[in-house]
């Protein structure tokens, strides 16, 4: 039997570029129940590359902002996971 797989959320046309198969991949893991890409923004920092860090905790789970470039997207991810095992994981696969 698969282990239960998570959902990823297509609410938007646009994403980071590179953040889609991060989040793609990060559904795969037990407990990351929904994962829905938000808001796009710009920031005056450059970030040359994909960087994803937790920001704040909500119901359920984590607010997560993903930067690259100028650009910035907020991602909610509905998990059973603890924010130090959630920020491990996004590390693992950000390397």
């Amino acid at each position: 039997m698969a282990a239960p797989k998570g959902r990823l959320v297509w609410n938007h046309s646009t994403h980071l570029p590179g953040l889609i198969p991060i989040l793609e991949r990060l559904t795969h893991f037990a407990g990351v129940e929904t994962i829905t890409p938000a808001v796009i923004g710009h920031a005056k920092s450059n970030a040359p590359k994909l960087q994803i860090k937790v920001s704040v905790p909500i119901r359920g789970g984590f607010k997560l902002i993903a930067r690259k470039g100028k650009t910035v997207q907020e991602v909610f991810i509905i998990t059973q996971l603890s924010r130090l095992d959630l920020e491990a994981l996004l590390a693992e696969l950000l390397a």
